[in-house]
């Protein structure tokens, strides 16, 4: 009970279903348009509004596509127009799978490195994998790219037709159109550095 009120905090932290409600009443789109504008089931979409789901990048992606704003809408705090942003480690708010996943969630733990300068072109996310089974891996795509730097541990990068397994130290650069997975396949969580650039 104590890890699901944790979670939910910090979901509330980033106020993401609040902000998924107001922007699709602000573009006066009911559920079902932004369904359908999304790629997203209607019951998914009404839990991530009701902070009752954790919704990966990939998703996050497609909704701030359907609502035409930015990724870095959904993590921003202290909007400023400044050219110099810090983020303290203090200031950062992880977003974390419910303890029961449902389908379409993804099984890792991610914190936006930066959610104060808006309309920025590239989104940073520390994020964690735990160990994970081929079965349970969950592919997803969305328009941009990707750049990850693997700080810990041993993960494991999929497509259709491709397998790369990555060590501490290496990076891997990819179109994330593609369908594409992670897992870690060690005895502890892998830890990685991701940036997220999203065509405008």
């Amino acid at each position: 009970m104590q890890e699901q009120e944790d979670i939910s905090l910090a979901v509330k932290a980033f106020k993401i279903g609040s902000k998924v409600r107001e922007l699709r009443q602000k573009n006066r789109y009911t559920l079902q348009d932004l369904a359908a504008r999304s790629g997203l089931s209607k019951p998914f979409l009404s839990q991530i509004e009701n902070d009752h789901a954790v919704p990966p990048v990939g998703t996050l992606l497609k909704l701030a596509r359907a609502l035409n704003v930015t990724l870095s809408h959904f993590f921003e705090d202290e909007q400023t127009e400044a050219k110099i942003s810090v983020t303290r480690a203090h200031e950062r708010a992880r977003l974390e799978r419910r303890p029961h996943h449902q389908e379409g969630e993804v099984q890792y733990i991610y914190e936006s490195l930066e959610s104060k300068k808006i309309d920025k072109h590239m989104e940073p996310f520390l994020v964690e994998f735990p160990a994970l089974g081929t079965e349970d891996m969950v592919f997803m795509s969305h328009a941009g790219e990707e750049f990850m730097y693997l700080i810990d541990g041993k993960l494991e990068f999929r497509t259709t037709d491709r397998v790369e397994i990555l060590d501490p130290g290496d990076t891997i650069y990819f179109d994330s159109e593609i369908s594409h997975s992670f897992r870690c396949i060690g005895d502890r969580p892998a830890k990685a550095v991701t940036v997220i650039w999203t065509k405008p």
